[in-house]
């Protein structure tokens, strides 16, 4: 008989060839769920105010920059981005804008009298909107949220996310799973086709009436969502109802947008008692 003794085989939970196969997929899934409510219910967060918009929008002094390193050095071959830096310059005023209605809004929702965080500015933790968004949440005092996503080109968090609320994701719709589940609104800025597609994700699931809540939609900038959409056209066409125009509201302000959502938020969701860590998996639940 051999004295020889056989390498204990590694638990499930620790065998990443396992957890990493197509067989752990499921509990990937189910990690990428139970770790970020357990983080939610540690830094005490009820709800959010989530904020989407263009990762390539610039600040003002980025965007300036730009334009004068361009400038001067200018060539035939940098006619096209030279153009696009100049159209930056003009969008910048977005990052600006998302910038200060962060800060209002978090400036405003620090001093609600609550066991548990209200209104956390989040965003998808990059740059641009995203950065702009955090930043404002942090010059206010705030926490801020970022629910970032593993891309084969690396982006980056942002600075400003609150450490303890970065969060890395691998599948986008677990993803955004967490951007609808604790939002109790969405500020949509100028942006592109993942834009596009969180508003009309959103929108698309009041109008079934899939949502047990009432998420406020607030679009930033009719000069650019003009160009971009005509929803009007979808209402006098029959493909939506003239009421589905009502499920959203444009504003230009950083003003004007914080108003729309505070009063919005306090009317909605400031009547009723808060729920408790143990009811949290409830918030968002839709109905069957």
């Amino acid at each position: 008989m051999s004295d020889h003794k056989a390498k204990p085989a590694p638990l499930a939970y620790q065998n990443e060839p396992f957890l990493n196969s197509p067989d752990g997929r499921i509990l990937r899934i189910m990690a990428e769920y139970v770790e970020p409510l357990a983080r939610f219910r540690r830094e005490q967060i009820q709800d959010t105010v989530v904020f989407f918009g263009s990762a390539r929008l610039p600040s003002r002094d980025a965007a300036e920059k730009t334009l004068t390193g361009l400038q001067g050095r200018r060539h035939p071959d940098h006619a096209d981005e030279l153009r696009r830096a100049e159209a930056g310059i003009n969008m910048a005023r977005y990052y600006e804008d998302a910038r200060r209605m962060a800060f209002l809004l978090t400036e405003w929702s620090i001093k609600i009298p609550a066991r548990r965080r209200r209104f956390v500015v989040t965003t998808g933790g990059g740059p641009g909107i995203m950065e702009a968004a955090n930043l404002g949440a942090h010059e206010a005092g705030g926490k801020t949220i970022g629910l970032n996503i593993k891309l084969p080109f690396e982006q980056y968090p942002n600075p400003y996310i609150t450490p303890s609320l970065n969060f890395e994701f691998h599948y986008f719709f677990m993803r955004k799973f967490w951007f609808a589940y604790l939002a109790k609104a969405l500020v949509i800025f100028p942006g592109g086709f993942g834009t596009l597609d969180e508003l009309f994700e959103i929108l698309t699931l009041a109008q079934t009436e899939k949502l047990a809540k009432k998420i406020l939609v607030v679009i930033y900038g009719r000069e650019y969502w003009d160009k971009v959409l005509n929803l009007k056209t979808m209402a006098e066409s029959g493909t939506i109802s003239p009421e589905d125009l009502d499920l959203f509201k444009y504003v230009d302000s950083p003003e004007q947008g914080f108003e729309v959502l505070r009063d919005g938020l306090t009317k909605y969701h400031l009547g009723g008692p808060a729920p408790t860590a143990e009811k949290l998996p409830e918030i968002a639940r839709t109905r069957p």
